[in-house]
């Protein structure tokens, strides 16, 4: 661990919605460290078909009061860009599907499936 990159951590909870994290910057001694800024970030889940996604987002402010005021609306731009990304990940998965073509893959004659197309006895 990076002994100038501590943070003290405190979660605060409406036990619906959601969860928002301080992290307050201390020095490798556990004190307070002035020098950098307390860092707030929200959690929320979104339900899919998959299951349950997490999300975290940043919340730019300096209090609690100033977080939970910007919750709802950074909680709908990580859901949406989160959404586009699950998209997206879903078209590069379509896309990276190989079919083999009939002549090299071995796949018999569809024909020959119904029972035409093969040598009489």
């Amino acid at each position: 661990m990076d002994s100038t990159q501590i943070y003290l951590e405190e979660t605060f909870t409406d036990r619906r919605v959601g969860t928002i994290r301080r992290l307050t910057p201390v020095t490798g001694t556990g004190l307070p460290d002035p020098a950098r800024a307390v860092i707030f970030v929200g959690q929320a889940q979104v339900m899919t078909p998959m299951g349950a996604v997490p999300i975290s987002f940043e919340l730019d402010s300096s209090t609690l009061d100033g977080a939970i005021a910007k919750f709802g609306e950074a909680a709908e731009q990580a859901v949406q860009q989160t959404m586009r990304e699950l998209q997206e990940m879903r078209r590069e998965q379509a896309s990276s599907l190989v079919i083999p073509d009939g002549a090299g893959g071995g796949l018999p004659d569809p024909s020959d499936l119904l029972g035409r197309g093969r040598p009489r006895r």
